[in-house]
């Protein structure tokens, strides 16, 4: 299996020389927060998924919505556009 490849392995300036690459590239360990999502609150609506501007968010098979840490980057965009108070929380990232 390959070698997880971080933001800290890309070139100077961040310049990526592989274009579609992404799907190597992990860009979520950078984030200072990240979202937590409370199936008991949230109503489906996919604001969350429709807005996450990292295509984070990943439908899981009973209809509701998760994070991919992999990708994200904290921006607690879902967070904010979120019509119900509380299904999704931005919590600190602990220190690894």
């Amino acid at each position: 299996m390959a070698k997880k490849l971080t933001w800290r392995d890309l070139e100077v300036g961040n310049i990526v020389t592989e274009p579609g690459n992404s799907a190597e590239r992990s860009t979520g360990d950078w984030r200072t927060e990240r979202p937590v999502f409370d199936k008991s609150i949230c109503i489906k609506c996919g604001l969350c998924w429709l807005h996450c501007p990292d295509s984070a968010i990943k439908i899981l098979d009973d209809g509701y919505y998760d994070v991919d840490l992999f990708y994200c980057k904290g921006c607690g965009i879902c967070e904010s556009v979120c019509p119900k108070k509380g299904a999704i929380v931005m919590v600190e990232e602990e220190e690894k």
